[in-house]
Formats: C-alpha cells, structure tokens, sequence
C-alpha cells in the first residue's frame, strides 16, 4: 500500500497531538455546533420532496370529453413533447375541462421549465374561440400535520362561527397553513322563469351584468385632504338586491329584479358536510409549510385545542383526527430508544476489549461525530425524519471503526514496540492515516451508489447517503485531529498505573491474547495450507446460499408497507340518488363499521376504532373514477382510525375485510370502494396501464381484467380511470338557424348559462366567499328540456331550440386520459399485506397469466405502473448504483494500493456477505425488498474496511519477511480491531434487530443485511483473505509457468493451437452451462445484449472466464497448486 510521501499529513496529526488546546477546541466547535443545530432541526415524518411537476389547465365550457381530447389535448401535447426537459405528460379531459399534468426529469430547473411551457402553449393558435386561454400552475408540496373537529348539536353556522374563532388562535400562534372545510357561505340564488326572460325579451347574462354593477361599490378616488369618493352601496340582503333595477333591452322601461325572479339564500347547494357521531361537524385542516417543524406545530394545536375545549358549549367536542405528528414523535421515539440502546452496547464492548481511557476517548468520538453531522444536516437544510435518523443509527457502529483503529494501534505500539505515548499515539495516527482514509472513502463510495435510485423512492432514501457521508467524514475530522491528543494522556495514564477499572478489560485481554496465540494463529495456519478446500467450501456454501431464493424459501416482496392505521370508504350513488340517499348509505356504512367494532371489542377486550367521520358532497383522499363528472349529492365517505398497530393482533386489511361482508348495499349506490392508508412510496400496490387508440376496446380490457381479480379477497378497491359517461346529445344547427342569425357557440354558451347558471358576482361574508347565481328554476330541467327550451337571437327575439337545431345523442365517457399522447385507461387497487407470500403469488398471477391473457384477447398494450413500474426502475437504478459502487471502490483501491491486483483480494470477500444476509432473512422469516438492497448497497463499502487494513498490514509486514509469518503475524495483530470494528456496527443495530414495534418492521431488512451480512463478513476477512492472498501468489506464479510453457520458445506451435482449442471449447460449455442453469437460451445472445437480460449476459461471460482460468489451473502440475511459502 502506498505511504503518505509529504509530512504534511504527519506535520499536522502532530501538530494536534502535541497542541494543548488545539485538539480540545475542534471538539467543543463539533459538540456545540450540533447541539445548536439540534435545537433548531425540524422534525417530520419523511424527507422534503421536490415536485417537478407543472398542471395545465383549460377551460371549454360545455364541452365534452372527446371534444376536448380531440380539440385540445392533441393539440397541447405535441409541442409539450418536444420540450428537452419533460419527462412524462399525462392528460385528461373531462366535461368542461382539459387538464395537463407534466413530470420532468430530476434536477430541472422548475423557472426555466415553466417558461419552456409556456412558449410551447404561445405556439398554439388554432384552439376553439369559446376555450378560455390555457393556465399554468406549478404543483405545490403539502404535509398535513392533523385534522381538528369540531362536532356538536348545534346549527352549522355556529360550527362555522366556532371554526373561524378556532383558526384565528392558531394564527396568533403562528400557525396560517389552516383550511376549514364542512361549511362555506350561504349562496344568494336569483331563479329567473323562462316565461319571464321571454315575455320581457331579457338574456340571462343581462341580469347578471346587472346584478354585478349594483352589488358592489366601486372607489372613486379621494376629494381634498379628509373625503374619500365612493360609488354605489353595497347591497348583500335578499331585499337589498331585490330592489335592484333591471333596464329592458331597446326599451327605456325599468323593473325591479323582484318582480321577475323568486331571490332566497341556498345553505345546501355546493358544501360539503361532515358528520361524526351522529351530528354535524366542521374539520380544520393543518398543513405544514416547508420551513415548519410538525412536531412543533402538532403541540401548538394541542395546546390550544385543550384551552379552546374547556369554552365550547355544552355538547360541543372539539378532537384531533389524523394527527402525523404523532406517527413522527412514536416511530422517531423507537429509532431514538433503539439507537441509545445500541451506544450502550457498543460503550460497553470498547470498555471489554480497550482500557478505560482509552476506550472513553475512542467512544467520545461517537456523539462528536454525530453532533457536528446534524450541524452540517441542519446547514444542508435536512431535518430529523425517518430516514434520516434511520441513517444515524446505522452510523452508531461505524463511525467508531476509525478511532478504534487508530486507538487500538497506537496502544499497540505502546505494548508490543515500546514507543511512548507521545510517539505512539502520532506514529499510529499516522501509519493508520491512509488504510482508515481509503476505508472511509469506499464506504462513502458504496453508499453515494443510492443517489443512483431515482423516482419517489430514490428522493424518499435521499437522506440515508448524505447522512452517512457526512458522518464518516466528521469521525474522520475527529479520529485524526481530536483523538491523537487524547491518546497520549491515555496511555500516559495507562503506563504509569494499573487503575482498578482497568482490571475487567486486563483480564479479558488476558484471556484474548491465549485465545489468539493458542487457538487463532494455529487455525490460520492451518486454513493457509488448505486455502483451495477453504476456498471451494466458501463458494459452495454461498450457492447452497443462494438455492434459499431458488427454492421460494426466501421471496422477493419490493415493498413491505407498515401497518396501516385506517382506511377509507368512498362510494358514488347512481344518477337519480339524491342527497338523502347518500346519507342513508353512509348511515350504513357507520352501522357496519360499529358493529364490527364492537365484535372485535367483545373478541380482544379493546375496541380498534377511535374515530370516524363520514362526508356528503365528495370523497375523501384518492377520489372514485369519475368523481369529477358526478353530482356532488351522489358522492361521499367514511374514514376511519383504528388503534396503534402495536395494540392489536390484526390487522386493518382484516377490519376491513369484515366491515365489507357487513355491509348492505343501497339500491341506488354505484361504486364502493375502500382503501388503507398507506405510507411509502406512494403508488398502488395494484396498478396496471392499458394504452392503445380505441377507447371502447380498452374498456372492455380493463372490464375483462376486473373480472379476472374480482374474487380474490386479498383485493379491494379495484376500479378504473374511464368511468362511463351521460348519454351525450349533439347539437347541429339547421339552415333555419343560421337564416335567424345563430351560430353554435352561442347556442352552446345560451345552454350552458340555463342549465349551469350564471355567477354574476363574488363577495366575502363572515370570513368566507360568497356570491349571487342568476339561474332558470330547476324545475323546468327536466329530461324535456330541449324541446322546450328557447334561445335569444341577435335581434331580441326568443326561438324555440328545437327549431333550429338537430340532436343526435351518443354514448361516450365521463373522462379521457393520455400518457405522451396514447390513450390509456388504469386500473388500480389494493393487495393485502397481511400473507406476503399471497400477495407475491397475486402478483405472479397477474404477470404471468391474466396480463398475457388480456393482450391475446383484446390486442392493446399493458404495463405495469405504481408500485409495479417503482419496483422496475428501483432495481435498474440500484444495479446501475451497485456497479458504479464497485468501479469507484475498485478505482479507490487501485490508486491506494497502486497495483490492478490487490484490489481484486480486497473485494473478494464482497459477493460472500450475500451469504449471511441471505440466512438472516430466512432465519427472521423476512422477504427479500427494496430496504434489502438498500442494506447490500451500503454493506459493500463496509465489509471491505477490514480487510483494506488487514491487507495492507499483510503488505507492510511482507516487506521484511516470508509471505506465510506476514499473514500469521498481520492476522494476529490485526484481530482486535477487526472483532471490535465489526461487533461495534453489529451491536450498534441489534436493538432495531429485536424492536418488535410494527412500526418499525419495514426497516428490517436493512437491519437484517448490515447485521448478518457483516458479522459473517468478518469470518470471511480473517480466514478467506488470507487463503485469497496466497491464492493470489500462486495465480501471479501459474500466470509466469504459463508464459512459459505456452509462448516460451521451446513450446511447440501444435501444442500450442491445441492448448488455445482446448480452452476454447472449455470456455463455451462452461458457457452453455452457465445460460442453461440462469434459465436463459443461448442462441440470440446479440439480442440479449440490449435487452435486460444483457446484465445476466455479463454476469455469464465473467463465470466463463473465471472458471476457465480455475480449470486450467486444476489441470496443470500439483507443484504449482501446492508451491511451498517461504
């Protein structure tokens, strides 16, 4: 291994060292620096996540769907497309509204994204005349911290008026991100008869134009110092607006608004209600803003809703629904009791194996460390989330592998080379300087591979790298600066006098070094003779290893979702329900979630529902198909809160289950659908694309792909995107029509303010948006509408519709959707977690059957999207991660080492941590998932830190002795630190090993791959790396005798095409050996090569290669297998 050739390192490891001060204030900078960061860090649930996303939105009033798709969307989306940046559109139309969601790739920069669109949209100027200009908007990023309900026998105006008071404390204390919702502004409606507008020949737009002018006043400027001009009154009574004078059109004759209209306030019409236990309710939503810590805000609400509680009247409760922060406070508790657990362990390990002293000083550097990483986290604008302290823990072992090695060698160089203390602990930071530099940096590689993983995962793990990183490098700021000065009054300390509390770690290490000279050193030995037995017996064990996953004993799960903590029914009621059915439908819904309650109460003793809250006039969370286009007094939901997971031995999937068997159906209820709560990575567990160009045949796919999964009871929810529509009637216009002066627009425009209505003015009452509708009484919209309706012509005249237009009706659907510009219909629902194994064999069925079934039959394109597509690209992002994990680590060690070789034994040992992580999760009854890999990504730089320092002392004692007394000596030396590097990462996350908190379980994995991965690594660092670097030799002198005996000039040239014909045919069995047991044909090997395939391609030519080199060494004389070592 290379040397640190200046002094400048030396120079200034000295310089700490010998500095009285100097080492004490770094360390005091680090302590007092995170611990002001740790009082300002906010705390929240996950990471921050930056939405480069941009909405389009397009208002055609009247419009339907396939008019909209067909005149706006394909229109949009083609210059959209061409836009560098984009990297993904999605589009839907439904009546009345086009909208455009557009992703782009990680990175852009959203100002100069916007503006791309905008040019793109500026570029389009055939769009129909009656379409309102495009709007865009950049997608905002909310995190709700928690729901607060008021609830109460009492009038919903005085919900509001205590809703209002509500808001206005939470402002003074700072909190403004609030929504109410349950109660808005009474509307003030003026029902115009038809009979009326025709008799006095007036538009409807007319009135409103009218009504507009006099409801509000208008400032006129200022006269003089001390008047103010103002114009008009304001006029927000029924009588006030009724008073209002209306000018007939082409007459000087004036009528009052109330001789022609009926004008009354509407407290029903566009709200929504909520309703929990039995009365009616009002819900405040609290969102935190980007800047604001949860927790603090949770405790704010808490606070003030306890005081606000005690001045409510008397039947009045105000409770708090959903609250997140809770979830953050309780799973960051556990990660926090773990991660002190796990100090404890590892404190007491380094006070077993070092002297007191000395092993306070190397412990001192965790928190250190630590502290001066959550500063730098704190500058870098990350907070305390899941994620992110999950990283920390991690770090609690591995952060103290540096100071362990360097503390353990300066006290080594005290014991066995008799320096002093001084030259010791200087000396040892020194000699150690570049093996612990070169360990930091391929753990820093191996884990900067996660930036690789792209998508809402790969933004969600963002924090786990930089957490590390940050870490390694303050210990390494620590380990070589603060902690050679500390060493030197240790061992000062521990030269003068044996202190009593050194007796335990004297003893033990006692004890140690007979185990080492007596029983460890012999063994090594012995496994460098037999190195090739030692060798194959490894490789086998890690194939018998792999058969775990072969054989199904071990599955492959991508995510593991934690527990859920509720669900949500939603439901849509057919056309002709009205507002009374939809209540008697959740009355429902409530009585089955009740009864079921209380049978479960009856079963355990406790009883899993908390609180529930049902909805009229929309949905809750991820709305019903075609929602949108429905009648808001035909949708609503239940939602539901249970109990902690921890509190109950079933899960939500089995509450749920039977609350759907419960339940009764309405006659008249459409859909019904229910679906957990979920956290992760934010898709569905079942969502499969359809895409093609005729919508009906896409339809009939999807109808056909429901019905395939219908019956299974593992899944629910299940709907998709393209919801039927109305029976749609076309208008034409007659030549009798445009002969009277009509054109379609203003027919269009004509129909749509009579049977919509027409906002003529907006204005805000009691804290709240209210506005005046112009509008023809419902009564006259009835299904003989269009044969009885009249239009105004230019002239004034009223005509009858069905004079001068044709109908011709067609049957479509409610919304259109586009991915890049193909039609595509989605389906989507939820697979039960509750039997991985179940859910793995859904999953297959869907892939391997019903899929290939559906594309047969209807002849349309599927693919897999949510957590199907994650789980896709989460595995590419990761192979390519990996590999470039393994580039730079072998680039790193090559530069270090300054051979091509060396680096190769190093790494060996790689591949066999798979051996520990694969029995660990067979042994834990755990699948295999995407925090697995996580795991092995992150194992990869730190199983090799032990074998860098092993080796590199192999290659220092080597210089001046025999290869075998410099592996027998090196081995010996170097087995404390390599026990105590190891013992403290695995101690430090055995805690988290044994939490049995289920919201803590979908961290597992990882836990499982760092602690069985490396404590099985260490067994391979200290018997296969020797085995390997002898291995090693006799490769560098098999390669010198082939040379030889093959390009020697003694050789022969038949001898010598019959060696390269015998390893040629050797290399293509092994081959077709290799492709036959990976299950993949042989034949189009070129058409591999692009395809995914191609990396198992890869993998096959490197056995090949390998394994020819292994055969032709088996096949050559024993005397160059069985070489003596001097």
């Amino acid at each position: 291994m290379r040397q640190f050739g200046s002094s400048f390192v030396s120079g200034i490891i000295s310089y700490f060292a010998r500095h009285n001060t100097a080492a004490n204030l770094i360390l005091v900078l680090m302590v007092v620096l995170g611990l002001l960061a740790m009082s300002k860090i906010r705390s929240q649930f996950f990471p921050d996540v930056v939405i480069e996303k941009v909405n389009i939105g397009v208002k055609w009033l009247g419009a339907g769907p396939q008019d909209i798709d067909d005149a706006i969307i394909s229109l949009l989306e083609a210059p959209l497309l061409g836009i560098d940046s984009v990297e993904q559109i999605i589009s839907s139309s439904t009546e009345g509204s086009a909208r455009i969601y557009i992703d782009f790739k990680p990175g852009t920069d959203m100002l100069i994204a916007k503006e791309d669109v905008q040019t793109a949209l500026d570029s389009v100027q055939d769009l129909p005349e009656t379409a309102e200009a495009p709007t865009i908007k950049r997608i905002s990023w909310r995190d709700r911290v928690t729901d607060v309900v008021i609830s109460g026998p009492i009038g919903l105006e005085q919900l509001g008026m205590l809703a209002d008071e509500f808001t206005q404390k939470l402002y003074r204390n700072g909190i403004s991100n609030t929504q109410i919702m349950g109660v808005s502004a009474p509307i003030i409606r003026v029902t115009v008869p038809s009979v009326n507008l025709i008799r006095y020949k007036i538009p409807l737009n007319h009135l409103a134009t009218a009504i507009a002018a006099e409801v509000d006043t208008d400032p006129t400027g200022e006269v003089g110092t001390s008047n103010r001009v103002r114009s008009g009154i304001s006029k927000r009574t029924i009588e006030d607006i009724g008073n209002i004078l209306i000018r007939l059109p082409n007459s000087q004759k004036e009528l009052l608004l109330s001789d022609l209209s009926r004008i009354y306030f509407d407290n029903k019409s566009q709200r929504r209600e909520y309703f929990t236990g039995g009365n009616r309710a009002v819900v405040i939503r609290v969102d935190r803003s980007a800047e604001s810590d949860a927790i603090d805000i949770q405790r704010k609400v808490e606070s003030i809703t306890e005081e606000y509680g005690g001045s409510l009247p008397k039947g009045v409760k105000i409770e708090l629904s959903k609250t997140r922060a809770d979830l953050i406070s309780n799973r960051l508790e556990i990660l926090l009791s773990n991660g002190l657990q796990g100090l404890g362990l590892v404190l007491i390990l380094l006070f077993v194996f070092l002297s007191a002293r000395t092993a306070f000083w190397v412990a001192a550097g965790i928190p250190a460390a630590l502290l001066a990483a959550i500063a730098f986290m704190y500058i870098s604008g990350l907070t305390f989330n899941m994620i992110s302290l999950f990283a920390l823990i991690i770090c609690l072992g591995i952060v103290v592998d540096d100071a362990i090695v360097v503390g353990e060698h300066a006290d080594f160089r005290v014991r066995r080379l008799g320096e002093t203390p001084e030259e010791a602990a200087e000396r040892g930071a020194t000699r150690m300087a570049l093996p612990v530099f070169t360990a930091t940096i391929t753990t820093i590689i191996a884990f900067a591979g996660l930036v690789a993983v792209g998508g809402r995962f790969g933004s969600l793990i963002a924090d786990i790298p930089f957490t590390v990183i940050v870490v390694l490098l303050a210990s390494l700021l620590e380990c070589f600066l603060v902690l050679p000065n500390h060493m030197v009054h240790a061992l000062r300390a521990k030269a003068s006098k044996n202190a009593w509390y050194d007796w335990p770690s004297d003893q033990f290490n006692i004890g140690f070094r007979v185990f080492r000279e007596k029983v460890f050193r012999p063994f090594t030995y012995f496994v460098i003779q037999l190195r090739y037995p030692i060798l194959s017996a490894a490789v086998l064990l890690l194939v018998l290893s792999s058969t775990l996953m072969i054989s199904g004993k071990i599955k492959w799960r991508f995510f593991d979702a934690p527990e859920a903590g509720g669900f949500t029914g939603n439901i849509a009621m057919l056309p002709g329900a009205n507002r009374s059915d939809t209540k008697k439908m959740l009355d429902e819904m409530a009585r089955a979630i009740e009864k079921v309650s209380d049978e479960y109460e009856k079963e355990y003793g406790v009883n899993p529902l908390t609180f529930s809250i049902s909805q009229i006039g929309g949905n809750s969370g991820r709305a019903i198909s075609g929602a949108e286009n429905k009648d808001p007094d035909q949708l609503g939901a239940v939602s539901v809160e249970l109990i902690d997971a921890d509190l109950r031995p079933y899960s939500s999937y089995a509450v749920l289950g039977k609350i759907q068997d419960e339940i009764i159906r309405h006659p008249l209820l459409e859909t019904l659908s229910f679906r957990s709560w979920r956290s992760g990575p934010g898709s569905d567990s079942l969502s499969v694309d359809f895409l093609g160009f005729d919508l009906k045949n896409l339809k009939a796919a999807s109808v056909y792909f429901q019905n395939q999964l219908i019956s299974l009871p593992e899944i629910s929810g299940l709907e998709d995107t393209q919801a039927y529509d109305k029976n749609e009637l076309i208008l034409e216009l007659t030549p009798r029509g445009t002969a009277l002066g009509f054109d379609i627009d203003n027919v269009g425009r004509q129909l749509y303010q009579q049977l919509n209505g027409i906002e003529a003015i907006s204005f805000p009452l009691r804290n709240r948006s209210s506005k005046v509708v112009v509008e023809i009484p419902d009564s006259e919209i009835q299904s003989d509408f269009l044969e009885r309706v009249n239009v105004i012509n230019p002239e004034g005249n009223y005509v009858r519709l069905s004079d001068i237009v044709t109908v011709t009706s067609r049957y479509g659907f409610s919304s259109i959707s586009r991915e890049n510009g193909q039609r595509k219909i989605t389906v989507t629902g939820d697979i039960s977690e509750d039997d991985p194994d179940r859910a793995k064999e859904i999953t297959d069925l869907i892939k391997l059957d019903i899929l290939p079934d559906v594309r047969a039959r209807f002849g349309v394109d599927t693919y897999l999207s949510g957590l199907f597509k994650q789980e896709k690209d989460f595995l590419n992002d990761a192979l390519i991660g990996f590999m470039l994990c393994l580039i730079g680590i072998y680039l790193a060690l090559a530069w270090v080492f300054a051979s091509w070789a060396r680096p190769i034994v190093v790494m060996s040992i790689i591949p066999f941590g798979l051996i520990g992580t694969l029995w660990g999760h067979y042994f834990w009854g755990i699948n295999l998932s995407l925090f697995s890999v996580v795991g092995l990504i992150g194992m990869t730089g730190i199983i090799i830190n032990d074998s860098i320092v092993l080796v590199s002392t192999i290659d220092e004692y080597a210089r001046y002795r025999g290869l075998k007394p410099a592996i027998l000596d090196a081995i010996c030396d170097r087995l404390r630190p390599v026990l105590l590097t190891t013992l403290t990462t695995v101690l430090g996350l055995t805690p988290l090993l044994f939490e049995t908190s289920k919201d803590a379980q979908f961290l597992k994995p990882t836990i499982v791959t760092l602690v069985y991965g490396l404590g099985f690594g260490m067994i391979i660092v200290l018997f296969l790396v020797p085995a390997i670097v002898v291995v090693q030799r006799d490769c560098l002198s098999l390669g010198r005798a082939l040379k030889r005996v093959i390009f020697g000039r003694r050789a022969p040239i038949l001898f010598r095409l019959t060696f390269g014909f015998v390893a040629i045919i050797l290399s293509l069995n092994i081959f077709v050996l290799c492709y036959f047991f990976l299950g993949i044909d042989p034949n189009p090997i070129l058409e591999n090569l692009g395809f995914e395939s191609g990396y198992t391609l890869i993998a096959g030519l490197t056995i090949v290669v390998l394994s020819a080199i292994y055969c032709i060494f088996i096949l050559l004389p024993s005397r160059f297998r069985n070489r003596k070592l001097s």
